[in-house]
């Protein structure tokens, strides 16, 4: 084990030609969630300067958005979606830090900002499916405001104006559709990334073995994502300055729900030397 950070990258563990469905899974405790949190927090305080760096990312990215919506609201979702796509890449420079430190390894920030160039093909498919289901959730959103109200309303970029009574029926459709999308979106993503920094699989592999994970153990993965949700809802009110430190300890506690989700895959079989004599079979034993 080295330390030292020009030293050559290990190669992803190849994995095995097993269908996704076939892939093992962990069990899973309630206390898990709480242990990948303390395990994030402390990625966070080794590396302290790159989750810095990463949490800003995600607190100019909040601002963005209510800048946006002041001025724009029309156009918060379209930019929401390549928001959708950014943040994953993000995300994976928070993976690959606690992937260093969990191997002996000085993190890099050049590497933790380029690591989404290790597997561009999966995550450019993954990126174009929550690419996908960010199209629909908007499609879902925009015929639920023409149902609900007469033409496109105007809040003139104040959200209180969404809290009017007679807007609560709105408010029960409009946040029950974002729950499915959102649910589904995490469902599909929860270990997908990090597994695909971790393992050279495709993008459908990873993201049936997420789903698998949230489907056998919905329990834990329900915990894990009222935590995360909670944690982000907290960080957004002293306006998106606690993404500065929530951001990243979610992130480097992604890793490690996934790290305790899915085993390490199995290394494949060594072959024989070319012209060696096949191992002796059971027959030929004496």
């Amino acid at each position: 084990m080295t330390n030292d950070p020009a030293a050559p990258r290990p190669a992803p563990a190849p994995s095995p030609s097993a269908s996704p469905f076939e892939i093992p899974l962990n069990p899973l405790g309630v206390a898990d969630p709480l242990r990948w949190l303390v395990r994030g927090a402390r990625d966070f305080a080794r590396a302290p300067a790159i989750g810095l760096f990463f949490g800003g990312c995600f607190v100019v990215m909040g601002w963005a958005l209510m800048k946006v919506f002041e001025r724009a609201p029309a156009y918060v979702l379209a930019l929401s979606a390549g928001f959708l796509l950014l943040g994953p890449l993000l995300c994976m420079g928070l993976y690959r830090v606690s992937q260093d430190l969990e191997q002996g390894r000085r993190p890099d920030f050049g590497d933790a900002v380029l690591a989404w160039t290790a597997r561009p093909g999966a995550l450019a498919v993954f990126g174009f499916v929550l690419l996908v289901l960010e199209m629909l959730w908007g499609r879902a959103a925009l015929v639920i405001f023409a149902v609900s109200f007469d033409g496109m309303p105007d809040f003139k970029g104040s959200l209180l104006k969404l809290l009017d009574p007679q807007h609560l029926g709105f408010i029960a459709t409009y946040a029950g559709v974002g729950a499915v999308f959102a649910g589904l979106i995490y469902a599909v993503s929860v270990v997908a990334i990090p597994m695909i920094l971790d393992r050279q699989v495709d993008a459908v592999t990873a993201g049936l073995t997420s789903l698998r994970l949230v489907l056998t153990q919905t329990g834990v993965m329900l915990w894990w994502g009222l935590l995360i949700a909670v944690l982000v809802a907290l960080a957004l009110l002293p306006w998106f300055l606690g993404l500065f430190v929530v951001g990243p300890v979610v992130g480097h506690a992604t890793w490690h729900a996934y790290r305790a989700a899915v085993p390490p895959a199995p290394p494949e079989d060594p072959q024989p030397p070319r012209g060696a004599p096949p191992p002796p079979t059971r027959g030929d034993a004496g």
